[in-house]
């Protein structure tokens, strides 16, 4: 009797570390539960950061490949066909800029603007004489006949630009039309009045009067166009293009 209240008390001892341990386990398990889904939720917002900047730097990215394809863009496609001239549209140069380009080429081989549309794309001068001799600062001479013909005789030039679309590319065309005066010649009497021959002269005056008759017949005569000058005034624009398209280029990447 006496050993079953110590066998009794044995076991309540044996009992309790036991009942602990279990009541232990089972408080600690909600706490591990909330501390795995606090991990888990900074997981998430730590893959979300993640994500959004790598988004942004592929946007970044992006924007200055852009922006350097934009910089490195080539000068437009020219090509030059007998008389003609033919530009790629949409690529640095537009209709109007080549209506400057040629206005500003006509304006530095002295030609005087008669007529600009920029709506009909056409650009015409005034006839221009042809340059002397003494005048070497002039170019519409182009070859050496000539410039023969040109101190021989009284020779214009008249230059007319047509600008049109021909699909994806703009056209230019050139034509130089030259003319040279022809004045009919008076008939005189003996060989001592060949100074009245074109004017009203006198033995010791040249004068640059022309006599009546002569004034009403005098026309200028069609020789047709002038190819080589043509050919110079179409080169002297594609080179005034591809300059025009440099400086742009470089200007665009100085700002940038």
């Amino acid at each position: 009797p006496a050993s079953a209240p110590m066998a009794e008390a044995s076991s309540s001892i044996r009992l309790t570390p036991v009942t602990a341990g279990r009541c232990t386990s089972l408080t600690s398990a909600p706490l591990s539960a909330n501390l795995m889904k606090e991990q888990m939720q900074k997981n998430e917002r730590k893959y979300e950061n993640v994500y959004l900047w790598c988004k942004y730097l592929l946007i970044t990215c992006s924007l200055i490949a852009a922006g350097c394809a934009q910089q490195t863009s080539t000068p437009p496609s020219i090509r030059l066909q007998d008389s003609d001239l033919y530009i790629e549209r949409g690529r640095e140069f537009h209709k109007t800029e080549l209506m400057e380009v040629a206005e500003d080429v006509l304006g530095e081989m002295y030609f005087t603007i008669e007529k600009a549309d920029a709506n009909a794309g056409l650009i015409q001068t005034r006839p221009l004489p042809g340059a002397q001799f003494f005048e070497f600062w002039r170019s519409d001479n182009v070859g050496a006949d000539n410039t023969i013909a040109a101190n021989i005789h009284t020779i214009r030039r008249t230059v007319t630009i047509n600008i049109s679309r021909q699909g994806e590319q703009l056209q230019l065309v050139c034509e130089v039309q030259a003319q040279r005066l022809s004045l009919p010649q008076r008939h005189v009497s003996s060989g001592a009045k060949i100074y009245g021959i074109f004017s009203q002269s006198s033995p010791i005056l040249q004068r640059l009067i022309l006599n009546p008759e002569q004034k009403k017949h005098m026309a200028w005569v069609g020789l047709g166009r002038d190819s080589r000058l043509e050919a110079k005034i179409l080169k002297q624009i594609e080179s005034r293009i591809l300059r025009r398209t440099s400086q742009k280029l470089l200007k665009t990447e100085s700002q940038t």
